[in-house]
């Protein structure tokens, strides 16, 4: 396992929900964090954390970000997208802006933060990175489409992270929950909340995926609070 002191982590959507568990569990390993979320003040200040303003639509916010965390860190070793939205884009809706919105959000966001921290997430030959997708981009269950869509694009994006930093010793992981006991799942009924996967459970994975040797890779990782055939 690599030794978490030292190493700086960017994580996107720390404000609530599995980023913010991400981020207290770093910490506690002993990364120093770089948080990006909207409003800084909805994460109280802590030794080696860093609060930045971050909206995953806006690339002038992500370049800012980015240039932030390597000036006060003097690197950037890992990289946990976890910013993401849920809003319904369905098949045969005429109004696009729902799944336009997605795309922006969902895809374009942790593609941006990718490409622009890039030089320094292979600079140390151990760079890693953790795209919180869903099981939702394995399978669609639900008429929500746009956001399977989403993180269909998601793996994509992570594969090909994988395929062009290999070389580099970058190494790339899809995390894809299921249900999980946050905000964004505050809709579901069919499921008791304590039924459901919890946020810092999701977090001990991604300081596992973190802190796994170059040679002990995991391209995708599948987590069910339930059984489904297929899986």
């Amino acid at each position: 396992m690599l030794e978490a002191a030292g190493r700086v982590a960017m994580v996107s959507g720390a404000a609530r929900g599995i980023g913010r568990a991400v981020v207290q569990r770093l910490l506690a390993a002993g990364f120093q964090v770089s948080a990006g979320l909207r409003d800084p003040r909805r994460l109280d200040p802590a030794p080696g954390l860093a609060l930045h303003a971050y909206e995953a639509e806006d690339i002038a916010s992500a370049t800012a970000w980015v240039a932030a965390t390597a000036a006060r860190f003097g690197r950037i070793d890992a990289l946990v997208n976890a910013a993401g939205i849920n809003s319904k884009a369905r098949l045969l809706d005429e109004d696009e802006a729902a799944l336009d919105s997605l795309w922006r959000v969902n895809v374009k966001g942790p593609m941006r933060l990718l490409r622009l921290a890039w030089p320094h997430l292979i600079a140390g030959g151990e760079g890693r990175v953790v795209n919180i997708a869903s099981l939702s981009g394995k399978r669609v269950r639900n008429e929500n489409v746009g956001y399977a869509m989403s993180k269909h694009a998601v793996l994509a994006l992570t594969h090909a992270a994988r395929r062009e930093g290999w070389e580099h010793g970058l190494r790339a992981t899809a995390l894809c929950p299921g249900f999980v006991d946050t905000d964004m799942t505050a809709h579901v009924t069919k499921l008791p909340r304590d039924h459901m996967s919890r946020p810092e459970d999701i977090a001990v994975l991604v300081e596992t995926l973190l802190r796994l040797p170059n040679t002990a890779s995991v391209a995708e990782l599948l987590v069910n609070c339930q059984r489904e055939e297929m899986l």
